[in-house]
């Protein structure tokens, strides 16, 4: 009897730990930021499970989880590319952040092998950085500003004629470190102050021709000035001697004329139209007049 009793309780427990395993089984959980892919036999179902709590056949399906958190990726070493220029440079320590879109998390597990490694390798990001460097020259092309977003876009490109579009979304594109080789240094370093040199001629020369402007201002501002001066003066004299010639009378000419006669005959006078009377100096009358008389002879006495 506690032989066959021992039986019992042993099949008991064997039950009781089947269908805890069997309930275990049946259940998985999907975190927030992950979707889960029903997989049965193999096949991949094509529909997406959202976070919490899904259930499962036990032993026959089993449910993989996706993650469709913003995930980084660092493709180490150097990636050697040219400008437009046909200049050579390479860009290293570049960090790629991404994130997968959840409705295509189960194209994903069916269609790429090793998804969560073979998504970003070092060759495909490296076509990506040429075709981005190739659109500028030397300058730009080390630029982190313009660099990094040409090189999101063009990876971006590549990815959604790989995977499809909205499959997987860059983010932004991070390069720790673009050089050029050393004999190339020394030749972007002189178009550097070539450029800088050129921008502070320009300055400069803008600064020149403000200042040639206002000087034109000013003298502009003078002439006018002055010619409006003139144009009054000339005008205010124009209109005294209107003044003047609507004052003066023949009394006035003849009052003129007699106060100031200093009672002296003119030297020399003139004959009329036809010459009747010539030209007669008359100083000598004057010279004449102021000549003192001689005196008289004395009469000699009688003897």
């Amino acid at each position: 009897m506690e032989k066959k009793a021992a039986k019992k309780w042993i099949l008991t427990a064997i039950l009781i730990a089947a269908v805890i395993i069997l309930i275990a089984n049946a259940f998985k959980i999907v975190p927030t930021g992950y979707t889960g892919v029903r997989v049965r036999f193999g096949q991949v179902s094509s529909e997406s499970i959202p976070s919490g709590i899904a259930l499962k056949i036990p032993f026959i399906e089993n449910i993989r989880l996706v993650n469709n958190k913003q995930q980084d990726v660092t493709i180490d070493g150097q990636i050697w590319s040219e400008t437009n220029e046909r200049t050579a440079l390479y860009y290293e320590g570049i960090n790629i952040t991404y994130r997968i879109n959840p409705s295509r998390s189960s194209w994903l597990v069916a269609n790429v092998s090793d998804y969560e490694h073979t998504l970003l390798t070092s060759s495909f990001v490296a076509s990506a950085v040429k075709t981005a460097a190739k659109q500028y020259n030397s300058i730009d092309a080390t630029n982190r500003g313009i660099i990094e977003p040409a090189i999101s876009q063009a990876l971006q490109a590549s990815v959604d004629e790989k995977y499809g579009e909205d499959t997987i979304t860059i983010i932004k594109v991070v390069v720790n470190n673009a050089d050029y080789e050393d004999s190339y240094n020394e030749v972007i370093a002189e178009q550097q102050a070539a450029q800088i040199r050129y921008q502070t001629q320009q300055i400069e020369n803008q600064r020149a021709i403000e200042q040639a402007e206002a000087q034109a201002t000013v003298t502009r501002t003078s002439a006018q000035a002055e010619a409006d001066a003139m144009i009054i003066s000339a005008e205010a004299e124009a209109e005294a001697n209107a003044i003047r010639e609507e004052s003066l009378t023949p009394n006035i000419i003849r009052y003129e004329t007699i106060s100031r006669w200093d009672g002296r005959l003119p030297m020399i006078q003139s004959g009329d139209e036809n010459g009747v009377i010539p030209m007669i100096d008359m100083s000598g009358m004057y010279e004449e007049t102021s000549t003192p008389a001689p005196a008289p002879t004395e009469a000699p006495e009688e003897g």
